[in-house]
């Protein structure tokens, strides 16, 4: 697993539906390494701190081989690395294998897995379309929020080495289906 892209979004206000809302799901490739704290990404802007950042979600990665899914599914889009909403775009992120608390090296930093993320209405503002969250609930496609436990650099061809494994843990695709679940009863 190798880090494809690494992205970071400004403060955005859009009209929803006549409505105002701010978020910070715009996000797009930077060509620099980006700094991965403890409980953010320098430089990326977070605008709903109690459901996104601090210390359980200071990072959020998702695979590049989820793109080709929901690129069938929307087709028209104009389609960019960071479309939704991670940090980190990765080669080949699996949740079926990967599990809460397995630790990785990558960069300048030491990252612990600690949860799927769960797709809000900013996921639909981001591609227009309501649909895709439902889409997105549908799958166990989710991505993975990590813990910062060495801050540092970190920048695109940087290799995930895993140093810790919990097999004993849940993996993130099996939480995200408890996650749904009770979710959508």
């Amino acid at each position: 697993m190798e880090i494809v892209s690494t992205n970071i979004g400004e403060h955005k206000e859009i009209d929803w539906k006549g409505k105002k809302v701010t978020t910070g799901i715009f996000k797009f490739p930077v060509d620099q390494p980006i700094f991965l704290d403890v409980e953010d990404v320098k430089g990326d802007v977070i605008c709903n701190r109690e459901k996104h950042g601090g210390i359980d979600q200071a990072v959020y990665a998702f695979s590049e081989k989820h793109y080709e899914h929901f690129k069938k599914i929307y087709p028209n889009l104009d389609w960019e690395l960071g479309m939704f909403g991670e940090n980190l775009t990765l080669t080949d992120l699996e949740e079926s294998e990967i599990h809460v608390g397995d630790r990785f090296k990558v960069g300048e930093t030491l990252l612990e897995v600690t949860k799927p993320r769960q797709p809000c209405m900013k996921l639909g503002v981001r591609f227009n379309d309501m649909s895709v969250v439902k889409e997105f609930w549908n799958t166990t496609m989710s991505g993975v929020y990590f813990k910062v436990l060495q801050t540092g650099f970190v920048k695109a061809g940087d290799v995930f080495e895993q140093v810790a494994s919990k097999p004993e843990n849940p993996t993130i695709a099996e939480v995200y289906r408890m996650k749904r679940k009770k979710k959508l009863g």
